[in-house]
């Protein structure tokens, strides 16, 4: 190994705890480190930029499964990578569209009832003038106006 980094180090490179990297190892996202004669983790720098890998990949969005499946998929199969980033990456990218797209219904929804003055969803709920579309919100319907 040409850099030998304790547990300690490579976490703190890697902007992480030690529990995160032991967590990462069992999950098999890092190699089995090496051993000092003393008993001490030994790792590589490539320890630390995975463990760099790992952390930009969820906050990209993807689970530690996800993220499990793209290193595999980086590695080398009979001399060459696998694909699969691409791919991986279009279909988060579509994850995300939903996302936005909930989250923009949910936002116009909420704005509609915070301008509607409604305070007592019970109250809101049994009037026609709500916002809140209590059993048709997936069909889109939306009254306006102050009425709770």
């Amino acid at each position: 190994m040409s850099t030998d980094l304790r547990s300690g180090q490579v976490a703190e490179a890697a902007g992480v705890n030690i529990q995160t990297l032991r967590y990462y190892e069992r999950r098999g996202l890092l190699a089995e480190p090496e051993r000092s004669n003393g008993g001490h983790h030994l790792y590589g720098e490539d320890a630390v930029t995975a463990l760099r890998v790992i952390k930009a990949a969820q906050r990209l969005g993807f689970t530690l499964e996800e993220v499990a499946e793209l290193l595999e998929a980086g590695r080398l199969r009979h001399g060459r990578p696998v694909a699969g980033l691409q791919d991986r990456a279009a279909a988060k990218l579509a994850e995300v569209d939903a996302k936005i797209a909930d989250l923009t219904t949910i936002r116009t929804v909420l704005a509609a009832a915070a301008e509607a003055g409604c305070d007592d969803l019970t109250v809101c709920a049994s009037r026609t003038c709500c916002p809140i579309p209590f059993t048709d919100l997936a069909e889109g319907n939306r009254h306006a106006g102050p009425c709770c």
